[in-house]
């Protein structure tokens, strides 16, 4: 008997906390046990674990173990039933796998399927198991005035929204009706304002209005609502304060129960949408720590945790958050989960200037974006997917995603908060691929929404000095109060990236420091001291790719050099020949020893080299003068 086989409360002092172990005895006592039955007539073992059931419950007692035990020899009783089915409820809210395992074994003992049907598919859903959990609900759903309607339509809305197809949870939803909504219409509202359809929302909440008591559940998702429709309004920085608190009164709920999107991963994606990814990582920490939504929202939790790390350039944590992603659960990501996984793969790799890895991290998202559909919290990665198909010129894989991107945002009225960051990876893609044609829209878009959004405003101005760099006309003074901008809402490899790239095309000398000032300022690993004091400023354009400077196209620090080593590999180099250690490293460029060591690991690939001595002596010839023998 395992852990799990324990049911709640039906022992003696301590007893539930010791999992019972398979002695010599016991399996003694199981074979005696299993020759006796063998040899005893059907009919009068039936009759003996009757007799059983009814001295037990005449004492007083509660069936405990036994039912269980009963109920796998196949023993049918309505008693043994109840008892198996009150357990499991007790056990749904902290094991659901546990809550499985009783709710099955009561279906041996003669209960009814469709009774528990509902939140059998919750527990199901809750381990993991979407093709059971959506399997149980669609026959409780085809079952007339089925018991426990309303939580099957949310655990069927939960599992579709998991599986990445948010509009099927409103259909789920559509479906159920205005009349029978009930306190589920806040889950509906979600579902429906997450596919674009406002209205349909707002006509489930009109005929659903809060009642009862306002416990913090009720408070939870009255608030999420709230939030969400505040994100398409006039008004969307009120929605922020508003979800947070939808998200603190759930962690103080205690209690999980079927979302189609947990309040805490709706917070965060307002804060992301807002340039504000030290709040979402904030709201994220807290319902981490609460364990809001269960088990089953732990990996997407995780996952915006990475995805705010790498938003501020900070790819040691995003990495540490994926891994904890993966751990939280014992089964798979769910399609959502891992399509957000795959993009942020893509971000990371292109982020860290390594060609072969985006390529490879390109593929896998290929594979990943046919499982889901868009949907309004999806378009964070979609958007940084939108950016990498122009870096490989592979904007027809996504074309048809985006347009369904752009469709959901106009029947929402294309409202800002939702919309700035996907005009502004659109931008950066019409760049990426010379489009100007393909750029006006969008950059329009983000000076129009700058009346309204702060956001809108800085992204503007650094469209604005991206364009006026590549054009060859810009100030040095324009670009840095551009590059500090993106700095302050979240985006420091961004404007490090600018900085470094107007450097590289500065006619000035003075303009050319100071925007490599600007650049280490900003973000001191996405720059290092120039190549040579005596550098002149037309030198630098000419030989970009020899300086650690920010390439728009590159969708990284720098352009490998015909070396095959990265700007970030080149600067370990030059740490390498100064004869510092890993951990010396890690503290001048601010990455961790380990990841030190992967690049020096990477370089040795890279250029042949067999062992630490051959690697220095290739490092010198890969850096040219300037780099002789320590």
């Amino acid at each position: 008997m395992t852990g799990h086989d324990h049911m709640p409360g039906h022992y003696g002092p301590g007893a539930e906390d010791h999992p019972l172990t398979e002695t010599t005895d016991t399996w003694d006592a199981a074979t005696a046990r299993y020759a006796l039955l063998k040899e005893t007539p059907p009919a009068r073992t039936r009759a003996m674990q009757k007799e059983l059931v009814d001295k037990t419950i005449q004492d007083g007692q509660h069936l405990g173990e036994l039912a269980r035990d009963l109920a796998r020899t196949g023993f049918k009783d309505p008693r043994v039933v109840a008892e198996l089915e009150r357990c499991a409820d007790e056990a749904l809210e902290n094991d659901p796998r546990l809550a499985a395992e009783l709710y099955a074994e009561a279906l041996l003992a003669g209960g009814d399927e469709a009774a528990k049907a509902a939140r059998r598919a919750q527990a199901a859903a809750a381990t993991g198991d979407l093709d059971a959990a959506g399997r149980i609900a669609d026959r409780l759903l085809a079952v007339p005035e089925a018991p426990d309607l309303r939580l099957g339509v949310d655990v069927a809305s939960a599992v579709w929204a998991q599986r990445g197809m948010l509009s099927r949870s409103a259909d789920t939803y559509s479906w159920l009706g205005p009349n029978r909504i009930d306190g589920s219409a806040p889950l509906a509202a979600v579902a429906m304002i997450g596919t674009g359809n406002a209205a349909a929302a707002e006509e489930f909440l009109a005929a659903a209005p809060p009642s009862g008591s306002p416990t913090l559940l009720a408070v939870a998702l009255s608030l999420t609502q709230e939030g969400l429709r505040r994100t398409l309004g006039p008004a969307p920085e009120l929605a922020l304060p508003e979800l947070i608190r939808a998200s603190d009164m759930m962690n103080a709920a205690g209690t999980t129960i079927p979302l189609p999107e947990t309040p805490g991963a709706l917070a965060a994606l307002c804060a992301l949408h807002s340039g504000e990814p030290e709040v979402a990582d904030t709201v994220l920490k807290a319902a981490l720590a609460a364990g809001q939504g269960g088990d089953a929202a732990r990996p997407r939790l995780f996952l915006l945790r990475a995805w705010s790390s790498m938003q501020q350039d900070n790819a040691d944590d995003a990495i540490l958050a994926v891994n904890e992603a993966l751990k939280a659960i014992p089964w798979s990501l769910a399609p959502r989960d891992g399509f957000l996984l795959a993009a942020l793969e893509v971000g990371l790799a292109r982020r860290g200037s390594d060609m072969h890895e985006l390529v490879l991290a390109w593929e896998r998202a290929r594979e990943a974006m046919m499982h889901v559909s868009v949907d309004l919290f999806s378009l964070l990665p979609w958007g940084e997917l939108m950016i990498t198909a122009a870096r490989l010129r592979e904007s027809r894989r996504v074309g048809h995603y985006l347009d369904n991107a752009w469709e959901l945002l106009g029947r929402l009225g294309k409202p800002p908060l939702w919309s700035v960051p996907l005009h502004w990876a659109a931008v950066q893609a019409a760049l990426l691929s010379e489009d100007p044609a393909g750029l006006a829209p969008h950059a329009a878009a983000l000076v129009r929404a700058s009346e309204h959004s702060h956001l809108a405003s800085v992204l503007a101005t650094g469209g604005k000095a991206w364009v006026s760099v590549l054009a060859g006309r810009f100030e040095a003074s324009d670009v840095e109060t551009a590059a500090r901008g993106l700095a302050a809402v979240g985006m420091p490899w961004e404007g490090a990236r600018l900085a470094g790239h107007a450097a590289a095309h500065a006619d000035e000398r003075r303009d050319m420091v100071k925007l490599l000032a600007c650049a280490r300022d900003i973000h001191p690993q996405s720059a290092a001291p120039p190549a040579g004091a005596a550098q002149r400023p037309e030198d630098a354009r000419s030989s970009a790719t020899a300086q650690p400077v920010m390439d728009f196209g590159n969708g990284g620090p720098g352009t490998p050099d015909t070396s095959g080593l990265s700007a970030r590999e080149r600067e370990v180099g030059r740490l390498i020949l100064e004869g510092k250690t890993y951990r010396e490293i890690g503290e001048a460029i601010y990455i961790s020893p380990r990841t030190a060591e992967h690049h020096v690991a990477r370089m040795r690939r890279r250029l042949g080299a067999e062992n630490r001595s051959e690697l220095l002596v290739r490092l010198r010839l890969a850096l040219g003068e300037g780099y002789p023998p320590p």
